[in-house]
């Protein structure tokens, strides 16, 4: 258990030093607030250990943490406090006056990501980090050590200064968003002292405060500033003071008027080749109080015992214990081509975007989709939420890793987000699964996407037949959550929530994967059809063989149209037969438009190819040789297909793919800017998914399996030929902080703003949930040499 830092020593806390604030900065509210690069080269929350399955303080790693960070472009951004997507701190960066001009910490700087703690093979033990900063023109240079304090609400920066060449001076500038918006924030600044012990005496810290309602932030550092200043960023601010090379204005308080608004200490100045080291701890409460609490716990603790402890070194309970405990990973691991750290870094990425209050609330991305461009007026969550379809990849990477505990927490949290005849504001259907929500079930999105409703069936079976969850829970939830999901699978119904109306019809989706769409979808009905096929298994051992038989006959009938309603034998390329990405009705010749979106033209359906129809083969309800699956590989693989329609895109060697062809979800191919700036346009253009390369490595995997060499040299010679295309395919994608994106950059268009090279990360989510849980799920299949999302009474049945 960890030692509480709150119980070895009395904290006493001084009033505030000297008379009422009396400058009050100018310029409320300031500028237009955004959120920031949602490019991440790291990412970290504490581990905390379940109590009976959920996160209750007591247990062997003491108090829960609620705190998240992320770092990118080398500072400090999104930081999150309480529930995963409240974010409390947009950056905190360095300004640096040098005797040639001021220098700002990621707009002038180049930086790497390091792991603080790494085993013998370099492979990450934990989400402690070291990121370098460097001044373009090598006037000085930076190295932060970013780490939360696992027993109390807050994070901890440590920061180090040299100069290089010249004189500098820096100045640390500390951005709040509190309440997950950028306006209505309040800040201040004061000095007070800590007692450690009677005998200790007492120490002098500056502190930076900021609030909105009742959140509150501390930072305390360890020495006085030689200055502090706050003010409303735009007008008053720190940064935009220093433009002169000097803070001239210096404000104690921003007065009662909110708005976006930054906090600015100074540091001492430094010569040519001296430098300097300052800690920080940000606290976070719920009063003024609270989060100075909070902040000095770490301090008295001692900063490097709060890293050991975060770590989980020794008879310490923290990342090192999660990571022991998942008992597949050094086995999978093998399968890298990496040695295993970018399976270490994927382990340590699931599990970190896992709300704290929730248990079992696996969120898509702790990020905001090109962020430095998003408004933050308004409160959102961007990717810091609930998707079904995105839960259930995670949940399946985290049970393929060997995690005992948290597949099965995500499964009983599901019925959560599920529709019921007392969801708030509900009159039409049940059974369906939300959109998109809050981790506590708030609603946000409310499409019918009927994968996100087949997929919570397909993990509690999973989980069932591993021995995770028992006959007698199985039994419940079939009544509680399965059994509603699974009729609607066949009788559909009447959405009745917010905006939503419409009529829907299985297999056909009012959404299908990529949420813009409305028809048969190949991807939706394999989701489908396995859900149903192991809906009916489970009814079954729930003791109900008239729904098992219903369930099973409405996907014997989804399975026998596939063809029929997806696969066109009239189309636009090749020899005009394959699977469409969606067909808008049951006639998959008719050539009708699909739907315009972000900005795209519609076009004829036959155009648009996606690479939805591998799901079929993923699941067993189509085999790798079926004829319209081998049909469809050479016009999804084409790259002679004028850029519009192209899907393939082989970046630097390694087989990558865009969502489907006309893909508006990403920069703009003309100027080079972010998705939705300027208005949806169609210069938009969605860029290649790494999601894609190990879909394509599970498909070739399948293939082989289905039709295995007597001679076993040529097998393992295949197996190694998957693994060196697409596994290292995977991992030539992350950064160097290895993490996963959502997109990289496919080389069409204008690169310019961002200096994109071809493979490298967009700014659309880093680390994406969903692209670490494909490639973990591709190494356990080639470690198993069987698909791990494969559903055996589906392939029994189907894929024959």
């Amino acid at each position: 258990m960890r030692m509480m830092s709150r119980l070895a020593a009395s904290v006493a806390l001084a009033a505030l030093a000297g008379a009422a604030m009396a400058q009050t900065a100018p310029g409320a509210p300031g500028d237009q607030p955004t959120w920031v690069n949602a490019a991440k080269t790291g990412a970290g929350a504490s581990y905390e250990a379940y109590v009976d399955g959920q996160y209750r303080d007591g247990g062997r790693t003491g108090d829960v943490s609620r705190v998240w960070f992320s770092i990118a472009d080398g500072v400090l951004t999104e930081t999150m406090y309480g529930l995963i997507h409240e974010a409390q701190i947009k950056q905190l960066r360095f300004a640096v006056v040098t005797d040639t001009g001021l220098s700002v910490e990621g707009t002038d700087t180049t930086s790497r990501t390091e792991y603080l703690h790494t085993d013998d093979q370099g492979r990450p033990l934990s989400p402690a980090y070291r990121i370098i900063t460097t001044d373009k023109q090598g006037r000085y240079e930076i190295e932060k050590r970013i780490y939360v304090s696992p027993d109390d609400q807050a994070l901890v920066v440590r920061a180090a200064v040299r100069a290089l060449r010249g004189d500098v001076t820096p100045y640390l500038l500390l951005e709040p968003h509190m309440a997950n918006t950028g306006v209505g924030d309040r800040g201040w600044h004061s000095t007070a002292t800590l007692s450690q012990t009677a005998s200790d005496g007492s120490t002098s810290y500056s502190v930076l405060q900021a609030a909105e309602g009742d959140v509150h932030l501390a930072l305390w550092a360890n020495a006085a500033f030689e200055a502090q200043s706050v003010g409303f960023v735009g007008v008053s601010d720190g940064l935009t003071d220093l433009a002169d090379g000097r803070l001239d204005h210096v404000y104690d308080s921003t007065g009662p008027e909110g708005g976006n608004i930054m906090l600015t200490g100074a540091l001492p100045k430094l010569r040519a080749g001296e430098s300097l080291s300052r800690d920080f701890v940000i606290g976070f409460g719920d009063s003024e109080p609270a989060a100075a609490r909070e902040a000095t716990r770490p301090f008295v603790t001692g900063l490097d015992e709060v890293l050991r402890r975060f770590n989980g070194e020794g008879d310490r309970i923290g990342w090192e214990d999660y990571l022991a405990s998942l008992s597949d990973l050094p086995r999978i691991a093998g399968q890298s081509t990496d040695g295993g750290k970018l399976a270490y870094a994927s382990a340590l990425m699931l599990k970190v975007q896992e709300d704290r209050t929730y248990a079992g609330a696996l969120i898509a991305s702790l990020s905001n989709p090109w962020g430095d461009t998003v408004d933050a007026t308004e409160s959102s969550t961007g990717y810091k939420a609930v998707w079904p379809r995105d839960f259930y990849q995670v949940a399946m990477a985290l049970m393929a890793l060997g995690d005992a505990e948290t597949p099965v927490a995500a499964f009983r949290y599901l019925p959560q987000v599920q529709v019921r005849a007392d969801t708030p504001g509900n009159t039409g259907a049940t059974g369906w699964f939300l959109q998109k929500t809050h981790v506590d079930g708030q609603i946000e999105w409310v499409g019918v996407q009927l994968d996100q409703t087949a997929m919570p069936i397909m993990l509690g079976w999973k989980l069932w037949k591993a021995g995770r969850i028992d006959d007698a829970e199985l039994t419940a939830m079939y009544a509680r959550m399965i059994k509603p999901a699974a009729d609607f699978l066949v009788d559909g119904g009447k959405a009745g929530i917010l905006w939503n109306d419409r009529q829907i019809t299985p297999p056909w989706t009012q959404q299908e994967r990529w949420e813009e769409q409305e028809g048969y979808s190949p991807s939706t009905t394999a989701a489908v059809i396995t859900g149903l096929t192991v809906a009916a298994d489970i009814a079954r051992a729930s003791g109900d063989p008239a729904s098992a038989a219903r369930y099973q006959a409405a996907a014997d009938d989804y399975a026998s149209k596939v063809e029929a309603r997806m696969f066109t034998t009239a189309g636009e390329y090749g020899d005009g037969r394959y699977f469409l990405r969606l067909s808008r009705n049951e006639d998959p010749n008719d050539k009708l438009p699909l739907g315009e979106n972000n900005g795209q033209p519609a076009m004829p359906e036959d155009r648009i190819i996606d690479g939805g129809f591998l799901e079929l083969v993923r699941y067993g309800v189509r085999a790798a040789d079926a004829p319209s699956i081998t049909a469809t590989l050479p016009e999804y693989d084409d790259q002679q297909r004028e850029a519009r329609f192209r899907v393939r895109y082989d970046l630097n060697g390694v087989p990558g793919f865009r969502r489907y062809g006309n893909d508006g979800y990403g920069e703009n191919a003309d100027t080079g800017g972010n998705y939705g700036v300027g208005g949806m346009t169609p210069g938009q253009r969605g860029r290649v998914w790494p999601i894609f390369t190990g879909e394509r490595g599970h498909y070739e995997l399948a293939a082989l399996l289905a039709h295995p060499s007597a001679d076993q040299d040529w097998n393992t010679a295949q197996l190694n030929l998957i693994r060196q295309t697409y596994v290292r395919g995977m991992e030539s994608f992350a950064n160097d902080g290895l993490l996963l994106p959502e997109q990289v950059w496919d080389g069409v268009g204008n690169a310019t703003p961002h200096n994109y090279q071809p493979g490298q990360g967009t700014n659309s989510a880093t680390p994406l949930a969903w692209t670490h849980a494909e490639y973990i799920k591709l190494l356990r299949s080639l470690a198993d040499r069987a698909v791990w999302d494969r559903y055996a009474p589906v392939e029994e049945r189907y894929a024959r």
